[in-house]
This record gives C-alpha cells, structure tokens and sequence, in this order.
C-alpha cells in the first residue's frame, strides 16, 4: 500500500531494502568528510581549492562533485559570503588565560600571535608574528601570499625552533579567535611543542593589544611608507626592519630604553649569575 500511495514499485524497494546504503551515497559521506576537515583548518577554502587539496591527497574526483557536495554542507569561502550575512564567530578552543596581563618575567613564559596583512599591487600579504611578552622579541614569523593554517602554523613552528623546541614548558601561546589559531594542524602543533593555547573574545583587539601595538608599528615604519609593487620586495622589507631595526637598533621604554636583543643579552646574563 506504501508503494502505491508514493509511486514505487514492489521492486525498487525490495532492491533499496537489501542495501539502502548504495556505494556512491558510502563515497560520498567519506569525501564530505575530508572536505569538511580541510575547510575547517582553512575556511577561505572554496570547492576548487577543497578539490584541488583533495588531489593532493590522492583522492580522485571531479571539481563538480565537489561543488555540489559543498553546497549541500554549505561550505563556502569566508571570502564568498556577503558581509554580516550569517556570520558567527567560531567557538574558542583554549580559555583566555592572559587576560590582559601582556607581561612575562622570564622567557619562553608567554607569546602572543597574529595575522596582519597588506595589498599590493599583485594582491595581498599575510604576515603571522610571534612575540615574547618578557622581551617584545619577535621570535617566529611566517610570510605567505595566503592566509591558511600553514600560515600559523610555519610561524609558531619557526618560533619553537629559535628558542629550543621541546624546551619551553610552561609555555602559553595567546591568540584571537581567528579560524587559523583553531584548527587542527595548529593544536597540533601546540601539542607538539608542549604550549598551552589561550584566547581572546571575539571582536576585542584589546584582548591581544600588545600583538596588534607590534603591528601598528610595522604599518607605519614599513607597510604605509610607499606602494610595494611585489609580494618578494614587501617581504624583505618587513623581514629587514624586524630583524635590523626592530631587534637591534629601536630602543623601548618598558625594556629600560634597551633593544630586545640587548634586553635578552641582559636577562640572560643575570640568571647566569
């Protein structure tokens, strides 16, 4: 009687009851999965960039499968959807553990990071900055013309290796609650370099004013002071005014009017003794 009132035939169901899980809709769920876990690690992913890191993972499919399965799980760029349309901050993974104090006693006690970037003339730069609350030594930093997980991800990575990887216990890494600082390639990498994350609120810079007082700054001493035609001739100039004139040569009031390199030289010397 069901089949009649619906319009199926005794056959049809009898073939959907021995295996109402065929092996497209089996396919299907598995590459919905890696699309969701890939696009939750970089939300600026659109359904060419998920099927173009799907390739790279050996999976073989087709741009319009992927398209379509991304529109049903609604997957889209954060870059694709309308300003304020439906947009909700993501949910924080670590519990705010600085509040407000950007101070440290020693190194390697607390960092603070985040993204900035900057047009130019071939498009945008993506700059992800580790700073030492003792020191305001920047001590990681990655530079990409993309801004993914791998962004944070290569900096906090690069940081953990300047100041002896495994060796910082104790450590806190303090962030916003930007997509890059929650996915799962960058808790790894917490995990791994046995930090412990913290995090803002969303929409307070002032929950992370020490990182975005480095970063104003850098607008005014390297990112405002001309038009840079290209992302190579941008990158050594931020990477110069950092390592020359940031660390070695611009005196802080807060360090006693010395430099963070001289600061740690100091600091480092006085513990000896």
């Amino acid at each position: 009687m069901t089949c009649r009132v619906l319009g199926f035939s005794k056959q049809a169901y009898f073939k959907w009851r021995a295996a109402p899980v065929t092996d497209r809709d089996w396919n299907d769920a598995h590459l919905l999965n890696a699309a969701v876990d890939i696009h939750h690690d970089d939300p600026e992913f659109g359904y060419r960039f998920i099927a173009d890191e799907l390739q790279q993972q050996g999976v073989r499919t087709s741009r319009n499968r992927v398209q379509r399965l991304c529109s049903l799980q609604k997957l889209f760029s954060a870059h694709a959807r309308r300003r304020g349309a439906g947009r909700r901050p993501g949910p924080p993974v670590h519990d705010d553990l600085v509040r407000r104090k950007f101070t440290a006693e020693k190194p390697n006690a607390l960092w603070l990071t985040d993204i900035t970037e900057h047009p130019i003339a071939e498009g945008k730069l993506y700059l992800c900055a580790v700073k030492d609350a003792c020191s305001n030594r920047i001590v990681g930093y990655s530079i990409d013309a993309r801004m993914t997980a791998d962004l944070a991800v290569q900096a906090l990575s690069n940081a953990l290796a300047l100041r002896g990887g495994t060796d910082v216990l104790e450590l806190v890494v303090h962030s916003d609650r930007g997509a890059q600082f929650r996915s799962h390639r960058y808790l790894r990498a917490l995990s791994a370099g046995q930090a412990r994350g913290s995090m803002g609120r969303v929409g307070t810079c002032a929950d992370n004013a020490a990182m975005e007082s480095f970063f104003s700054l850098l607008q005014k001493n390297v990112l405002n002071r001309r038009r840079w035609a290209s992302r190579e001739e941008l990158r050594l100039a931020i990477v110069s005014w950092i390592e020359g004139t940031y660390h070695r040569r611009r005196r802080q009031q807060a360090l006693g009017r010395l430099t963070p390199i001289e600061y740690e030289t100091l600091l480092q010397a006085a513990h000896a003794a």
